[in-house]
This record gives C-alpha cells, sequence and structure tokens, in this order.
C-alpha cells in the first residue's frame, strides 16, 4: 500500500491525528476532513489549507510525508487565520520565512515552542476540542455557542479564523467525513447516510457531489 497512516509522536498526540507517508505521489484526489497538514517532499515543506472541497493533486515526488493536524489546530501554531489558507497549498517557508530548509519534525518543533495570536487561538485547547465535537455530532451552532458561552455571531467569525470556514460548513465536512469512513468499512451508502446523520441516501448523494466531485459510491476507492 503507497499510502500509510502512522500514531502521531506522543508530543503531539492531543494535536495531531496522525503522522503519514505516501510513496506514490501520483494524482489523488483528497477529500476535505477539516484538517490541516504540513506536507514535506523535496525538501519542501507545504501547508495544506483547509479544504472545502476536493483537492486533486499533482504529482511531484517519489516520497511525501505529513503531519495532519485536528482541526483548528495549525493555525494556532502557525499564528495565521485559516481563512489565508483556505482551498490553497502554500509552501511554509513563504509564511514562516525562518522555517525554511526545515524538515517537518523540525518545523512542527519548532512551531510548538511557538507564541500565537488570539486572532487564531480564541479558544482554550480544551474549548477547541469541544466545539469540533460537538459540531461533528450535528449539534446546532446555538447549542455549541450557548455551551461555550459565546453569541451564534461571534462563533460564526472566530469558526472562520480557527477552521477555515464556518461552524455550519465545517459541521457538513466532519458528517461527509464520518460517512466516507464507513463507506470504505464496507457500509452500504444507505446505511451510512443514516448512521452519519443525513437524512436520506440522496442526501449524502448530493453532498459526495458536492464536495467530492465523485458519486458516493467511487468514495470506497478513492477513486
Amino acid at each position: 500500500m503507497s499510502y500509510r497512516e502512522i500514531p502521531a509522536p506522543a508530543t503531539l498526540r492531543d494535536l495531531a491525528e496522525c503522522a503519514w507517508v505516501n510513496e506514490d505521489t501520483g494524482r489523488a484526489r483528497i477529500l476535505p476532513d477539516g484538517c490541516m497538514d504540513l506536507i514535506e517532499f523535496d525538501d519542501t515543506i507545504v501547508i495544506a489549507g483547509p479544504d472545502s472541497t476536493a483537492h486533486l493533486s499533482d504529482p511531484r515526488s517519489s516520497v511525501a510525508t505529513g503531519i495532519r493536524f485536528r482541526p483548528g489546530v495549525l493555525p494556532r501554531l502557525l499564528g495565521i487565520p485559516a481563512s489565508a489558507l483556505h482551498n490553497q497549498r502554500v509552501a511554509l517557508g513563504s509564511v514562516l520565512p525562518e522555517m525554511s530548509g526545515a524538515t517537518v519534525a523540525e518545523a512542527t518543533a519548532r512551531l510548538l515552542r511557538r507564541d500565537t495570536t488570539r486572532e487564531t487561538a480564541p479558544w482554550s485547547a480544551t474549548q477547541l476540542r469541544h466545539v469540533t465535537r460537538r459540531l461533528a455530532a450535528g449539534a446546532t451552532v446555538r447549542a455549541v455557542a450557548d455551551e461555550i458561552g459565546w453569541s451564534p455571531r461571534n462563533l460564526q467569525r472566530q469558526s472562520v479564523a480557527v477552521y477555515g470556514y464556518g461552524p455550519a460548513t465545517l459541521r457538513r465536512i466532519l458528517r461527509f467525513r464520518q460517512a466516507v469512513r464507513l463507506l470504505r468499512d464496507g457500509w452500504t451508502v444507505t446505511d451510512a447516510a443514516h448512521a452519519a446523520g443525513y437524512a436520506d441516501q440522496a442526501h449524502l448523494s448530493r453532498q459526495a457531489l458536492e464536495l467530492a466531485g465523485v458519486p458516493a459510491g467511487q468514495l470506497v476507492s478513492g477513486a
């Protein structure tokens, strides 16, 4: 298998979902998942911004390695709003010149020592996890805002800086991600739609075309 995921280092367990290696970097369809990655290939580190639709990668090198950060985490470390990187792939050195020439491990270690601005970290890490978890579970924007003592308008505004898009969009992307996981675990489209909280199979099918650009059935193979 050319792509494989590796448990994140112990120092990153609360911040990153996993590390990963891809030994075949041919054209691939990368689905939106609410996360941001640092990707290293050919001695360059690229920030993969938060996607709202599928990203079609271009062949770059024989091997790429990366760290997939949990939703809302990497902007805190970079000190820039996620919205500035929405649907983009940007060289880390162009954002933080002092990181030029570093490996992804070195850059991550340096980022962990940085101070971040309040604009990109308006919530504590505990609140960030709570907001992400509740939206992934389908909670309404008002309910989540009430739980953290914010107004829905403030939650909307801060969510764009933290995640790269508003809470309703994040909720839709996280629900779609859950459906894709179920499909790749062998669930039928109908059963995956129901379990992930869609109204019906047609609802999931429409979301697949909108977010992935392909029918839901093609997501099983990652086509």
